[in-house]
């Protein structure tokens, strides 16, 4: 079996046709690979194809893209509801379905048997670690976690996360595309549960709620301060409501369920929010009103 390079990459397949989907395979496009989006909804691959036609006559109206260019990126762009026909054509593959492991395993299996021997079969999930779905696969060596962060088209940073068995053909070739797509990767030597931004960003929010709730500052003063004393771009309590307070109490329930630990555990107030339905932005109120 032949090793992965980056040479030999030109087709890229992205499994799932959500937020994170679609714009994955549009930084693809953008920068010369042909990409195929695959989901098994018709509506959802519908949705994806307007938005970024929509996405790019924007950036062509505010003098960001060129007309030109916008056409041939979109051009680069197919959609489908055939999973082994698009994988039979890729060279690497980008699984961004729904955070579920049988799922995602269905997915892998298919993967295994329908993409070409060269290709890199890569999870972009944010909680589970490759090596749970590496042995369906039937090639281990070629699986490894390639972790967007949302909005795929504007974060750089892409965390690529080994398991014991992925090879280091599999490693560079997944770096070196990630540098190709204009990101700024990060190796992560083994999986840990969370990777590193998650758990940087859940200690944060962990301290940020202890604070508030011991009644040292308010909300919103302990948002000014990671602000204006620690430069971050917005305070912890900012963070969680454009994320979505549900995506946080769903990282910290799949972390804790990975370690048992304690710390890890879904904090009661974010709970309490979500099953009050208030996710932040996207419901109007969260830890903030919007």
């Amino acid at each position: 079996m032949s090793e992965p390079t980056i040479d030999s990459v030109r087709h890229i397949l992205v499994v799932g046709a959500g937020a994170m989907g679609r714009q994955i395979a549009m930084s693809a496009a953008l920068v010369g690979y042909t990409a195929t989006v695959q989901d098994i909804s018709p509506d959802m691959l519908e949705a994806a194809s307007t938005e970024l036609a929509g996405w790019t006559a924007g950036r062509v109206a505010k003098g960001k893209l060129d007309a030109a260019a916008s056409r041939t990126s979109l051009g680069r762009l197919a959609f489908t509801t055939d999973l082994e026909t698009a994988a039979a054509a890729a060279d690497f593959v980008i699984e961004a379905a729904t955070e579920r492991l049988d799922v995602k395993t269905g997915i892998f299996d298919t993967l295994g048997r329908s993409a070409p021997a060269h290709a890199v079969l890569a999870t972009n999930s944010s909680t589970l670690g490759s090596s749970k779905v590496a042995a369906v696969s039937g090639r281990p060596d070629r699986v490894c976690n390639m972790h967007f962060f949302n909005p795929a088209l504007v974060m750089k940073c892409v965390e690529v996360v080994r398991h014991a068995g992925t090879s280091r053909a599999t490693i560079e070739t997944t770096l070196e595309l990630a540098r190709r797509l204009g990101k700024e990767p990060v190796l992560i030597n083994r999986e840990i549960p969370g990777f590193i931004a998650n758990r940087l960003m859940g200690a944060i929010q962990r301290e940020a709620l202890a604070l508030a709730e011991a009644g040292i500052a308010s909300i919103a003063d302990i948002d000014t301060t990671a602000r204006s004393a620690l430069g971050h771009p917005m305070g912890p309590f900012q963070l969680m409501d454009m994320v979505g307070l549900d995506v946080i109490d769903f990282i910290a329930q799949a972390t804790h369920a990975e370690t048992g630990d304690p710390a890890d555990a879904p904090h009661a107030t974010v709970a309490g929010l979500v099953a009050a339905g208030k996710m932040g932005r996207k419901t109007g109120a969260g830890f903030y009103a919007y």
